[in-house]
């Protein structure tokens, strides 16, 4: 049985990966900060013995460790980094910028996903994907940003993007991927009810190129629908 390890789980894009990898008869892994809350994936789980509920909070890098060691024996083939803040306010903008706010969305966004990979490299090298996943933005990407704001946010993305791009040069000799995604506009507690997209059309079309993934494309920074973008 494949398996994919999901974090922030408990909502929106998070959730739905686990909801559609359980449907295909994944092994599923959510990882969400409070699974006592997460209504969403115990549901998830009474319906799919496959689906295992955990706690992680990806801010905590000495839980991230412990996880790893609480898996040790297990193999990964996909995982997935989709835990993220969005940082800003419209009241803390450029000139009031809240500089501790802007660390903890480095934390979360960009140093996280990192840490993740560093700690469950030896779980995705035993798997049969090998496969690592960060859930980014087109606002990370320096190329496309025609009208600013959003100042805290798009650095974390533009640094998860600039250290997965990293990431994969170094791990491809080991036959381990990365692959780093824009979801789209999507109808989530970030995205807001104005986005176009729904979180099913955006996972199936990140789950179809998951599925078409070869190495030779490690480092992409593509859409949900495999479309190239811009750095």
């Amino acid at each position: 049985m494949a398996t994919v390890l999901v974090t922030g789980a408990n909502r929106g894009l998070g959730l739905e990966f686990c909801r559609q990898y359980a449907a295909e008869g994944w092994r599923v892994l959510a990882c969400c900060r409070r699974p006592e809350t997460a209504d969403g994936l115990t549901s998830l789980a009474a319906q799919y013995p496959h689906v295992s509920v955990l706690a992680l909070d990806v801010a905590d890098f000495t839980q991230i460790e412990q996880l790893a060691a609480q898996l040790h024996d297990t193999s990964i083939d996909v995982l997935i980094n989709n835990a993220g803040v969005y940082g800003d306010s419209q009241e803390r903008g450029f000139g009031q910028l809240d500089y501790s706010a802007w660390s903890k969305t480095i934390t979360v966004n960009a140093q996280a996903p990192v840490k993740m990979a560093e700690a469950f490299l030896p779980h995705l090298k035993r798997g049969d994907k090998k496969l690592l996943i960060a859930i980014s933005s087109l606002m990370g990407s320096i190329a496309d940003n025609s009208s600013g704001g959003s100042i805290i946010y798009r650095s974390s993305k533009a640094a998860l993007n600039a250290a997965m791009k990293s990431i994969a040069i170094d791990l491809k000799e080991q036959a381990v991927g990365v692959l780093i995604f824009h979801p789209g506009w999507v109808k989530t507690d970030m995205g807001g009810s104005k986005a176009p997209l729904e979180a099913t059309q955006s996972v199936a079309g990140m789950r179809h190129a998951i599925s078409a993934f070869s190495l030779e494309q490690s480092g992409s920074f593509v859409k949900y629908d495999g479309t190239p973008l811009p750095w």
